[in-house]
């Protein structure tokens, strides 16, 4: 286990947990594997999901290496568990739910200090003048603050709906919640976003 944190550190580009790749090794077979003790094929496994699930924790908690540390304790679970992981989904579904729930346990923890370096998916737009530019950051800003004002639940399903594009029965079984319960923690977070946004119209 002593290579997760370096592979979890410097992983290659992010892709969905799952996603078709030419030549990918079957996670099925590497998963039995690695519960039978084979260190060599979680190895491959956390090389395969590191990107995706680092990109995820970003996104959840704001800070890349708070992150990297979520999604290497994550694996270093997963780990130990493997005897019991039935096969019921895919691994990459289960380390997603490992990691959102790990995530969730932190953002419980505490009040998020959101880095404005952290996630792209937040980052200004660039513009000409530098008056844009100073609004387009300062609505950036606006955003972080808002999704740190959210609770942890409302992050995790915004996150997992309107980033990821999740389904609403994926992001409860993920989060433990009812589908009724995600729909309106997601609606809660919108309005939330949309009311901090507006100054910034």
């Amino acid at each position: 286990m002593s290579g997760v944190r370096r592979q979890i550190a410097y992983p290659g580009p992010e892709r969905a947990p799952d996603a078709p790749r030419e030549a990918r090794p079957d996670d099925g077979l590497l998963t039995v594997r690695a519960a039978e003790g084979d260190e060599e094929a979680f190895a491959v496994l956390v090389r395969e999901h590191a990107p995706a699930l680092v990109g995820l924790a970003t996104r959840l908690l704001g800070d890349r290496t708070e992150a990297e540390d979520a999604v290497q304790d994550a694996f270093i679970s997963a780990w130990r568990r493997l005897p019991e992981f039935r096969r019921h989904s895919s691994f990459g579904t289960w380390m997603y739910r490992i990691v959102t729930n790990r995530c969730l346990n932190v953002l419980r923890a505490r009040r998020p200090v959101t880095s404005l370096e952290a996630a792209g998916e937040f980052a200004a737009p660039e513009y000409d003048s530098p008056e844009r530019v100073t609004e387009a950051r300062d609505a950036v800003r606006g955003m972080r603050r808002a999704l740190d004002d959210l609770s942890a639940e409302q992050r995790a399903c915004w996150v997992l709906r309107e980033l990821d594009g999740h389904s609403y029965e994926f992001i409860a079984e993920t989060v433990g919640i009812s589908q009724e319960a995600v729909r309106a923690r997601v609606f809660r977070a919108r309005r939330c976003l949309t009311r901090a946004l507006g100054a910034w119209r």
